[in-house]
C-alpha cells in the first residue's frame, strides 16, 4: 500500500510539475509578445514623434526662406494704395534691345517696342506713368511691360500692340499707387498683394500645425497607456 500511494503521490507530482512547465512557458510567451509589442509600440512612437519635430523644422524653414523674400518684398513695396486710373496715352515710343539664350555660352541680341502708358489717379488730375508690376518697374524705367526676349522680334511686338489695344478699349483700370507720392510710377498689378502673403503662409502654418499635433497625441496615448497600467495594478 505504501509502494502503491507512493507511486501515485509522484505521478501527481510529476502531473502538477508538467502543468507548472506548460504554464511557465505560456507565460513566458505571453510576457515576450507583450515585450515585444512594446518595443514595436514604442519605435512606432518614436518615428512618429521624430516626423512631426521634422515637419515643425520644416515649417520654420520654409517660414525664415519667406520671410526673407515675399514677406520682405511685400513690406518693401510702396506701392500700397489701391485707385482707379483713367488710361490718357498708350503709345510705343522705340524699340529696345535685348538678349535671349541661344545655347551654351551662347547670347544674340533682339528687339522689343517699348511701350509707354500715361494715366490719371482717380481723376486727380494726377499724371502718372503706369508699369505692369514691380518685376517691370525695376527692369525698365519707362516701358511699361517687358515681354521675354526671344529670336522672333515679331511675336514680341504682337504681344506689346495686344496690350497697347487692350488698354485704349479699357480706359479705366485698377491700379496700385504710393499714398505718400515719392513715387511718380503706378503699377498695374502688384506681384506680393494679400492673397499671395496668405497663400505662401497656409502650407507651412498647415504643416507647423500637423506636426505639432503628432507629437501632442503620442504624448497622449502615452499618458493613457500608463494610467491604464496603473489602475490595472491597482485592481489587481
Amino acid at each position: 500500500m505504501f509502494f502503491v500511494a507512493g507511486a501515485r503521490n509522484t505521478a501527481g507530482s510529476g502531473r502538477d510539475n508538467e502543468r507548472r512547465s506548460i504554464y511557465q512557458k505560456f507565460r513566458e510567451a505571453d510576457i515576450l509578445g507583450k515585450k515585444t509589442t512594446e518595443t514595436a509600440l514604442k519605435a512606432g512612437e518614436d518615428r512618429a514623434i521624430l516626423l512631426g519635430l521634422g515637419m515643425i523644422l520644416s515649417s520654420f524653414m520654409m517660414y525664415f526662406v519667406l520671410g526673407i523674400t515675399i514677406l520682405r518684398s511685400y513690406a518693401d513695396s510702396v506701392w500700397t494704395e489701391e485707385g482707379v486710373c483713367f488710361v490718357l496715352n498708350s503709345t510705343v515710343i522705340e524699340d529696345m534691345n535685348c538678349s535671349y539664350n541661344c545655347g551654351s555660352d551662347c547670347w544674340r541680341g533682339s528687339k522689343y517696342p517699348c511701350l509707354q502708358v500715361y494715366v490719371s489717379v482717380n481723376n486727380t488730375g494726377r499724371v502718372s506713368r503706369l508699369s505692369h508690376n514691380e518685376e517691370t518697374q525695376d527692369a525698365s524705367s519707362e516701358c511699361f511691360y517687358v515681354p521675354r526676349c526671344q529670336k522672333d522680334s515679331t511675336a514680341m511686338h504682337s504681344v506689346i500692340m495686344n496690350i497697347s489695344e487692350r488698354l485704349k478699349l479699357n480706359q479705366q483700370v485698377t491700379c496700385y499707387y504710393d499714398p505718400s507720392e515719392q513715387h511718380e510710377t503706378v503699377l498695374l498689378t502688384r506681384m506680393y498683394d494679400h492673397s499671395v502673403i496668405f497663400h505662401s503662409l497656409f502650407w507651412p502654418s498647415c504643416m507647423l500645425t500637423g506636426g505639432a499635433l503628432i507629437i501632442v497625441m503620442v504624448k497622449l496615448t502615452q499618458y493613457l497607456s500608463r494610467l491604464c497600467e496603473q489602475i490595472g495594478k491597482i485592481k489587481r
